[in-house]
């Protein structure tokens, strides 16, 4: 009995939303019309794009830049890359379980694996890539290992 009502609750929005399917639809403009198709489509749990940007001191029609958000996306939306490549500045000596690495354009990357690496290099070049489900894997050149590591700053 219970989903009989959830049924019929659900068909009755359904017909007002046909509606205004519709009144979209008979839109000319096409900008306009994808406005009021997007107005029509209910974003639940997520959050409409602003037009402000959230860095400190950057003007509001600046465009964010997708290497400055790499490992940020569940903090703002932007462009998604697979992967970033720097370096870390002066002599690494490997990692622990919640290691903070500091990256020479200026990202910081926590360990988030629990792994411990043993190393000595100067300046090696490193790449922080996307793996499944948000993962990422800091892979630093001659090595071949890679932390699981997640975004800081």
């Amino acid at each position: 009995m219970k989903s009989l009502w959830i049924l019929l609750l659900a068909s009755g929005s359904a017909a007002a939303d046909d509606a205004a399917w519709l009144r979209c639809r008979a839109i000319a403009d096409a900008s306009s019309r994808l406005a009021c198709y997007d107005a029509v489509v209910p974003h639940a749990g997520t959050a409409r794009p602003t037009q402000a940007d959230p860095r400190p001191g950057a003007s509001a029609g600046e465009p964010q830049r997708p290497a400055e958000q790499f490992g940020l996306e569940t903090r703002s939306r932007g462009p998604a890359l697979d992967e970033i490549e720097s370096r870390i500045p002066g002599r690494f000596d490997g990692w622990g379980p919640k290691s903070v690495i500091k990256l020479a354009n200026g990202q910081a990357w926590q360990v988030s694996d629990g792994s411990t690496g043993v190393y000595r290099l100067d300046n090696p070049k490193v790449k922080v890539t996307r793996g499944m489900l948000g993962a990422f894997f800091l892979e630093i050149e001659g090595i071949n290992r890679s932390p699981k590591v997640r975004r800081l700053e």
